[in-house]
C-alpha cells in the first residue's frame, strides 16, 4: 500500500485531515496538498524554521540536544547541530541569519560562516531561565520569551534555580540592550506580531484554568506594550504553543499535549 512517510494510507484529495470550519479559510487550502510526516525518531520536536533560499527546514529535538535539517529536494534528514545547547525556538533575522532560543540559558545567532554569536545570556547580572521562542521585528529588534521549563529538570536542559521572573524581553538589534516588555505572564511561550506590527500576540502556557493567547497593543515607539487582553481562551485541553501569523493576520497555532482530539494546527482569524 502507498503510505505517506510510513504514517498512514495516502488520502484521496482533498485531505480529510484539513477541516474548514469557516468559509474564509478555503482560500488557504490547496486541493491537491496533503498533510505529510517528514520525519520520525525525535523525542520532542519544536521550533521549525524555513530557509526558502536553501530549500530546507530546521527544527529542534530538545531532549536529544540537537537541531535537525530536512532538505526539500531530496527528503534527506541530517543533523545540523549537536549538541545544540538544548535549542528550542528558532527564527531568522532581517539578514536571514538563524536566531535560536536555547534552554542552555541563552539566545544565539548563527553567522554566515557558521560561527555562533551569543546575543544574551543574562539580565541585570543574573542568568536567564531557559529562552523558549523568538521573533524578529522589522526594526531588527529581537523579542523572546524566557520561562523556566528548561531548568526544571535534566530532560530538556540542566536543572537549576531560577534567578529571574519569567518574562518577555526585547533586544535592540544594534546595541543588544535588553528590556523587559511583558511580565506577570504564567509561562510565556510562543510569540508573534500582526502583519502591521500593531498587535503583539503571546501564549500564556501556564494560564489558569486554561492556556491562553494574549494580545497587546504595540506602542508608537515600537518598543512598548499595553492593553493586555485575552485573544483566545484555549479551553479545557487546549494547548497552543508555538505559532506564526500569515500576511492576512491569521494565527497558525501548533496545538498538542492536551486533549488528543485537538492535536494538530489550529488557525484563527484576526477577529
Amino acid at each position: 500500500d502507498l503510505k505517506t512517510a510510513g504514517w498512514r494510507d495516502h488520502p484521496r484529495y482533498p485531505d480529510p485531515l484539513v477541516e474548514v470550519l469557516d468559509p474564509r479559510f478555503r482560500q488557504y487550502v490547496i486541493f491537491s496538498a496533503a498533510v505529510e510526516r517528514l520525519y520520525t525518531g525525535c523525542r520532542w520536536s519544536e521550533g521549525p524554521v524555513w530557509f526558502g533560499d536553501g530549500r530546507y527546514l530546521l527544527w529542534s529535538d530538545i531532549p536529544n540536544n540537537r537541531i535537525l535539517k530536512w532538505e526539500e529536494e531530496t527528503g534527506v534528514v541530517s543533523t545540523f547541530r549537536k549538541p545544540s545547547n538544548f535549542g528550542n525556538g528558532h527564527t531568522r533575522d532581517r539578514q536571514g541569519r538563524l536566531v535560536t532560543c536555547e534552554h542552555g540559558r541563552r539566545v544565539t545567532r548563527t553567522e554566515y560562516d557558521g560561527s555562533i554569536t551569543v546575543l544574551i545570556d543574562s539580565f541585570a547580572g543574573k542568568p536567564l531561565n531557559s529562552p523558549n521562542d523568538v521573533v524578529v521585528k522589522s526594526d531588527g529588534s529581537i523579542w523572546f520569551t524566557d520561562p523556566v521549563f528548561g531548568i526544571l529538570g535534566n530532560y530538556e536542559g540542566t536543572k537549576a534555580a531560577s534567578e529571574l521572573p519569567m518574562a518577555v524581553y526585547r533586544l535592540d538589534g544594534e546595541t543588544l540592550e535588553a528590556t523587559v516588555v511583558a511580565d506577570g505572564v504564567a509561562g510565556p511561550n510562543g510569540l508573534a506580531f500582526s502583519p502591521d506590527e500593531s498587535v503583539f500576540y503571546l501564549v500564556e502556557s501556564r494560564g489558569e484554568p486554561n492556556r491562553k493567547i494574549l494580545a497587546y497593543d504595540v506602542g508608537a515607539d515600537g518598543r512598548t506594550l499595553s492593553n493586555r487582553r485575552v485573544f483566545i481562551d484555549a479551553g479545557p485541553g487546549g494547548t497552543p504553543d508555538g505559532f506564526r501569523v500569515d500576511v492576512d493576520g491569521n494565527l497558525w497555532c501548533g496545538w498538542g499535549m492536551g486533549a488528543p482530539d485537538l492535536d494538530g494546527v489550529m488557525v484563527f482569524a484576526p477577529d
